[in-house]
């Protein structure tokens, strides 16, 4: 399963304790519908930071998308 690049069935973990701080309030704002530079304006980041984070959240998260942000931050209790 592993070659195919297939994960394995594990549990899904709460958001709060696979992100940092920082990445969780980046993926907050990205699923509110905000750009990268919005984020980054809000947080007084670079908008390519703002990318950054989120580039290391999917993964984190079991995500492919911005669209998946909602959903998988609204499993987890706040």
């Amino acid at each position: 399963m592993r070659a195919s690049g297939e994960r394995p069935y594990a549990p899904a973990q709460a958001a709060l304790q696979l992100l940092s701080v920082q990445e969780l309030q980046i993926a907050r704002l990205a699923a509110e519908g905000l750009s990268n530079r919005e984020i980054g304006d809000r947080l007084f980041l670079s908008h390519r930071t703002v990318g950054s984070h989120l580039y290391r959240v999917f993964p984190k998260l079991q995500i492919t998308s911005r669209s998946q942000l909602t959903a998988r931050l609204a499993a987890d209790p706040p």
